[in-house]
């Protein structure tokens, strides 16, 4: 264990500041009101900015109530001597500038993170701690935002499918006729797969799925639904998740998942591998064989998509099926998403801060893993190659 970093060399209480997202489709924030009484034993400080938390529906004022300092959003001096930041999208440059020198920095930070980004948090001194790095172990849980967030964004998804779908969801029987369940398939049994395995099947859906590791098949059929087991065996990947697939590996797969494609009335594709292009399931041949009304939601649009029409943030009609490549569909209930987030925040927090100083143990399995920046320099670890895309 390295030595304690002193924030503050004036006797006063370390600010933990909460700025609201720059990103304008995220709706999220970093810290929610009920998690500021258990921050309260770290001996910090909760400074929130203006309208950091309105837009998932926590006001100003339940912050003030629950025990934090609310600060204008003009208060150009909050972000510039706070001792530790704490956000849900990574930084930008311009922001990073305005961090105090050797301050911390707690939030996503993306494989995807700019050079220039990384540079300016070295430039500043700032220690830095990703979410996207945290190990999958049973004791990393408690702090796995990526599948906090990647459970919410496997349901919504499913909602939103309904949505645009012009079939219903559940068998109906009526007076009129029988109204079939509409077949909902899943391509990927991660944490956001499994959610959307499990909230189409509590929609009555008829759900099948697919995933390239054969153990995720006896996972698929607990939450009742059929689980596709293709005659080709895809190489062994690391920490539990699949590894690159061969040009020749993913055309066989495409031809003999092409049928499951064809016959569903929703598709929603979670696939990704770690610091890589998602794999391409679904090619724009099998979505022309679909019927008009289908519908396909890309989760794995932010990287590349797993449907070869996919576009980020934008939904593409072809040939009568509606394809949406959605970013991050965990901001769409941000309530939700926010109290998971912040509740992971704090239990990082808790490994980093003791007593209102920073004392991060590089010891400790799930420190070590999730810094990226410390003592001016980028950590050993840190590339796009070595770590993890929400959808798990």
């Amino acid at each position: 264990m390295r030595g304690h970093h002193a924030w503050q060399d004036d006797g006063a209480v370390p600010v933990l500041y909460v700025p609201k997202e720059t990103n304008e489709r995220d709706r999220r924030v970093s810290i929610v009101p009920a998690e500021i009484a258990r921050l309260e034993p770290l001996g910090l400080e909760v400074v929130v900015e203006q309208g950091a938390g309105e837009a998932a529906g926590f006001p100003d004022r339940a912050y003030s109530e629950a025990g934090a300092r609310v600060v204008p959003r003009s208060d150009e001096g909050a972000l510039a001597t706070a001792d530790l930041v704490v956000l849900v999208g990574p930084p930008s440059v311009e922001r990073v500038k305005r961090f105090r020198e050797g301050s911390a920095l707690v939030s996503f930070l993306p494989p995807a993170l700019s050079e220039e980004v990384l540079q300016r948090l070295c430039e500043r001194g700032i220690t830095a701690f990703s979410f996207n790095l945290v190990p999958r172990t049973s004791r990393a849980q408690a702090v796995d935002a990526l599948s906090s967030q990647a459970g919410l964004a496997g349901y919504q998804a499913v909602i939103l499918a309904a949505d645009r779908s012009p079939r219903v969801l559940p068998l109906m029987m009526t007076a009129a006729g029988t109204v079939a369940p509409a077949r909902v398939l899943v391509l990927g049994a991660g944490v956001a797969g499994l959610q959307a395995i499990a909230t189409a099947r509590r929609l009555g859906a008829s759900v099948s799925a697919y995933d390239v590791r054969p153990e995720a098949a006896e996972e698929i059929r607990s939450l009742g639904a059929q689980a596709i087991e293709l005659p080709i065996l895809a190489p062994e990947g690391n920490g539990g998740y699949a590894a690159e697939q061969s040009d020749e590996f993913l055309i066989r797969q495409q031809q003999l998942m092409s049928g499951a494609v064809e016959a569903a009335d929703v598709v929603i594709t979670t696939a990704a591998i770690p610091g890589r292009p998602a794999p391409r399931l679904v090619t724009a041949a099998m979505v022309e064989s679909m019927r008009p009304g289908s519908v396909i939601v890309d989760l794995a649009a932010p990287s590349g998509g797993n449907c070869e029409l996919t576009s980020e943030g934008s939904e593409v009609k072809w040939n009568g099926v509606v394809v949406i490549g959605v970013g991050d569909l965990a901001s769409e209930v941000p309530a939700s998403a926010s109290a998971l987030y912040a509740r992971n925040v704090t239990n990082l927090l808790k490994l980093l801060v003791r007593e209102g100083e920073l004392r991060p143990d590089f010891d400790d399995d799930i420190v070590a893993a999730t810094c990226v920046t410390e003592g001016g320099v980028v950590r050993i670890g840190w590339s796009g190659a070595s770590t993890r895309e929400g959808g798990r």
